[in-house]
């Protein structure tokens, strides 16, 4: 792997910053992942057992009026997602398989607590109807006390958190 730099983190802001405004302007709507992400789930459901989510108020919702699941800007935003990262990873030299740890970390436990962390991030999201990215970013530019309550909870959680799992990275 080459040895490359990461962007500038205030230039990263900027550019961010300038995809959402982008998002508002040309979609009307803001960023966010969770969504798109429930919305294939819903889909994959759907293929496999349509009775349960026609029968199920929550994920029958996605198919209000015979729509497809996958027929939402949020798909296409999470796929987007994807491929910008993929590319991103290539233009840098960074495109490889491998499992990033700490030194007193083994690779078992570390994807143990990447999934664990996915999971209940996952639940967490659709317990808070939202993402951290749509809730700091969207939920944020909205100016919406809750999103802003949500991210300092994620912030002081996360700094609680460290102090646990400080030892698999040093």
């Amino acid at each position: 792997m080459k040895d490359t730099t990461f962007w500038n983190p205030y230039v990263a802001g900027v550019a961010l910053g300038l995809v959402l405004l982008s998002s508002f302007l040309v979609m009307g709507k803001g960023l966010g992942a969770s969504g798109g992400v429930n919305r294939v789930a819903i889909a994959a459901v759907d293929v496999v057992a349509t009775e349960h989510v026609n029968d199920n108020a929550y994920l029958a919702r996605v198919k209000a009026d015979g729509q497809n699941p996958l027929d939402s800007y949020f798909v296409f935003e999470v796929l987007g997602v994807l491929l910008g990262g993929a590319v991103s990873a290539y233009a840098a030299g960074r495109q490889r398989a491998c499992v990033v740890r700490g030194p007193r970390a083994t690779i078992p436990r570390r994807l143990l607590f990447a999934l664990s962390g996915g999971v209940i991030m996952g639940i967490a999201a659709r317990l808070a109807r939202g993402c951290t990215s749509g809730q700091a970013l969207t939920g944020g530019a909205l100016m919406s006390s809750g999103s802003w309550i949500f991210m300092l909870a994620v912030f002081a959680g996360g700094y609680g958190l460290a102090w646990f799992v400080r030892r698999q990275w040093t």
